[in-house]
């Protein structure tokens, strides 16, 4: 068993923080009334603002929608749900969302949490509020899986929520296939309900948001988003524990599992052929 304080505090102490981010978490960890009226409000704008630009804006095609909308609407109230997916633009997340229905962006309270870079997203204490209020949590890049945001995560997973990660760990510019990193695996594996795991592709929406200035919305773009089929890892997470693997071990396996997974449905939404035949 790791003692999840002590490395987390230990991983972040060689890196440069821009802002101090060490009050952020705490106060999602015990939000106050106050706090839920703000996120409940911030949660429901910035989705209609995603669901505006996606639908009306942009030339958007959509796929197996149905199988994210069946893990948000349909599963149990313990079982939590991971979605994870490619990172080519900073308004992936909140965008993708804009392809769920009007039910889904107005209800925060079924919205996902998300993960989002410190040195971008939490500069400062209105940006830190902003963000918080958005349900996205302070990850430190290089910080290593035991640091206080996976540590949320876990949290949230033990309680049946819905966590979006993007395992690539950055906005990959090049697009190139990257190692993903270790933290979802040991979001899974922690979890005392093995989540529901939906995987999703989309191309495009750096020619919508580029990520080379002027940084401004470019309308009319052509979008695809394609929804895999979900994953259910526990059997696998099963097996893990009675060969009594490692931790280490048992992260690696889970993200190979899951880095496959993502590679075939690149494969599907970049060559068409099965995925037409599918679209919502």
């Amino acid at each position: 068993m790791v003692d999840t304080t002590q490395s987390s505090q230990a991983s972040t102490n060689n890196i440069k923080i821009p802002y101090d981010i060490k009050w952020v978490v705490p106060a999602m960890r015990h939000p106050t009334r106050l706090w839920h009226f703000a996120s409940a409000i911030t949660l429901s704008l910035v989705g209609i603002f995603s669901k505006i630009v996606i639908k009306y804006f942009s030339s958007a095609k959509v796929y197996n929608r149905k199988n994210i909308l069946k893990a948000i609407d349909e599963r149990p109230v313990d079982v939590p749900l991971i979605t994870v997916s490619n990172h080519h633009s900073c308004f992936d997340d909140p965008g993708i969302w804009g392809t769920l229905n009007w039910r889904n962006v107005l209800r925060p309270h079924k919205m996902r949490w998300s993960l989002a870079a410190h040195d971008i997203c939490f500069t400062n204490s209105t940006h830190s509020q902003f963000f918080m209020w958005g349900q996205c949590i302070p990850v430190v890049r290089g910080a290593g899986v035991f640091q206080p945001a996976v540590d949320l995560c876990v949290d949230l997973l033990r309680r049946g929520h819905w966590v979006h990660v993007f395992p690539e760990g950055k906005v990959n510019m090049t697009k190139e296939n990257l190692r993903l990193k270790w933290g979802v695996g040991r979001m899974i594996y922690e979890s005392p309900v093995t989540p529901i795991i939906v995987p999703i592709w989309h191309i495009g929406m750096d020619d919508l948001l580029p990520n080379e200035p002027p940084y401004y919305f470019r309308l009319g773009k052509q979008i695809t988003f394609n929804y895999g089929k979900p994953l259910d890892l526990g059997d696998v997470v099963k097996r893990l524990r009675a060969r009594n693997a490692s931790d280490e071990e048992a992260r690696k396996e889970i993200t190979d599992i899951i880095q496959h997974e993502l590679m075939k449905l690149k494969a599907e939404t970049e060559g068409g052929g099965e995925r037409d035949r599918k679209k919502a």
